[in-house]
């Protein structure tokens, strides 16, 4: 004991074990360089009814894994049946398959540890599983019966629905969620097929007919990119999925037309008030872009300029002014659509127009002025570092290929992003600012309490003009 206790005293007063305890700040930290990114060896090949498949054997650990990308959307359904994609998305795995009820698929699955799940989005669908190794080809018919022989039980159907009108029921419970659901609107309109919701009228419009239509409208094999990650050999699998899915139809008719995108606002002043708030939830933007834009990553390194630990937002707007609890910048690109170009966050009520203001000017500021060698290192530093975590392992790598696939990018597409933000320069920081962030085009949105928020909205520029939104939800017929 005596020998402990002066073991340590002695390193107390140890110059060494002194400078060791001393934090460094983050800008003395090194780090060592990125991994290079490597796709893994992958096999790609095609059906005859144009299935496209992309197999990566992966032999870590005695899984496998896979997922069926479909071409189609919510972007697809009826105006008077907003919410048709996000329901047959549901109930295509929870209303079982024509041979095994959802009751016993659920517990065959459970007993082997497996999963099969579906849903639809926006702009995708996806069937997908998981097993472990021995229990692959069991666990594969379930998931080629969920995708090709799904059920539509009408109580499952029912119970779906219900999940949906409590979605309804609650979806203003949170201040932030408001901000995000009425900012889409402002941006892409209420009725585009980016941004409207679903209400009890539409859900109580669907019935299982419309469901089976839309589905077999869609799920079809020249519509799908299959890929499968995990442990298994290649040709066995390729052998098992030809058997399986190789008699499956092709689609009988085209897909419908892209939906057209244009800003429904341009510009504005916006509040949705809510007393009981004692912040401020903040969203102000414009149309975004296509990641397929060649300034794509020169556009992410601005905004990693602008937002982030370390950015000007985050600097200024919070660490200096004291203005913010939280604020962001995002420049939105989307594969086959515009995104969104959002900057906010959450402030205190009497904050709100300083809050405001003070974004808007490091927007002005970034398009004004250059920014200098060390914001812009640091910038791609952040990019590089944040985009390689997107492939920390095969099942995410095949995911990006498969996804790149799917909307028409070419595979290296992750190499040509690396390359440019790579070869970014101050100049293309400030004339990609210049010409994609513009203040003319701003909207903006306050989610908060009127009365507190003082000055006033209306101070904001002599003639700004502020227009409520009313976020009450339609009463269930």
């Amino acid at each position: 004991m005596l020998f402990a206790v002066g073991f340590v005293v002695s390193n107390l007063f140890h110059p060494a074990a002194s400078v060791a305890a001393t934090p460094r700040h983050y800008t003395e930290l090194e780090f060592p360089p990125l991994r290079e990114l490597e796709l893994p060896d992958y096999t790609r090949f095609q059906l005859d009814n144009g299935l496209t498949v992309y197999l990566v054997e992966d032999r870590e650990l005695p899984l496998i894994s896979g997922n069926a990308l479909i071409e189609t959307g919510s972007r697809f359904e009826p105006l008077d049946k907003v919410g048709l994609a996000n329901l047959t998305g549901n109930v295509i795995r929870a209303g079982g398959t024509q041979n095994h009820p959802a009751d016993e698929l659920n517990r065959i699955l459970e007993q082997n540890a497996a999963s099969v799940e579906s849903s639809i989005g926006s702009t995708a669908g996806s069937v997908s599983f998981s097993a472990l190794s021995e229990d692959f080809e069991e666990v594969f018919d379930l998931f080629v019966e969920v995708l090709r022989q799904p059920a539509f039980a009408e109580d499952k159907i029912e119970v779906a629905k219900n999940q949906m009108r409590g979605n309804i029921a609650r979806r203003n419970d949170e201040p932030g969620g408001i901000a995000d659901r009425e900012f889409q609107k402002l941006i892409y309109g209420e009725t585009s097929p980016y941004a409207r919701t679903t209400e009890y009228e539409t859900l109580n419009n669907i019935r299982r007919e419309d469901i089976v239509s839309f589905y077999e409208q869609f799920f079809a094999p020249d519509r799908a990119i299959l890929g499968i990650v995990g442990d298994f050999d290649s040709e066995a699998v390729k052998t098992l999925i030809s058997e399986k899915l190789g008699d499956w139809k092709p689609a009988s008719a085209p897909l419908p037309e892209l939906p057209e995108v244009s800003q429904a606002r341009e510009s504005g002043v916006f509040l949705v008030d809510r007393p009981q708030l004692t912040q401020s939830y903040i969203e102000l933007g414009h149309l975004g872009g296509l990641r397929s834009n060649p300034d794509y990553p020169i556009l992410g390194v601005m905004n990693n300029v602008l937002s982030g630990f370390g950015g000007r937002l985050f600097n200024e707007v919070r660490s200096r002014q004291g203005l913010a609890y939280s604020v962001y910048a995002y420049w939105g690109a989307q594969y086959d659509y515009p995104g969104v170009f959002v900057a906010g966050g959450q402030t205190r009520s009497e904050a709100t127009v300083p809050f405001i203001e003070a974004i808007r000017a490091e927007i002005d500021r970034i398009r004004n002025e250059p920014i200098d060698e060390e914001e812009l290192q640091l910038a791609k530093d952040s990019t590089l570092n944040s985009f390689v975590f997107n492939f920390a392992d095969p099942s995410q790598t095949l995911s990006r290929l498969v996804r790149y696939d799917y909307y028409d990018y070419p595979l290296d597409f992750l190499y040509q992003y690396q390359e440019g933000v790579r070869a970014t320069t101050v100049e293309d920081v400030q004339r990609v600012a210049q010409e994609y962030l513009d203040p003319e085009q701003l909207v903006t949105l306050v989610v908060g309490t009127s009365e507190a928020i003082d000055p006033p909205l209306s101070s904001l520029s002599p003639d700004t003009e502020v227009t409520a939104i009313d976020v009450t939800i339609p009463e269930a017929s």
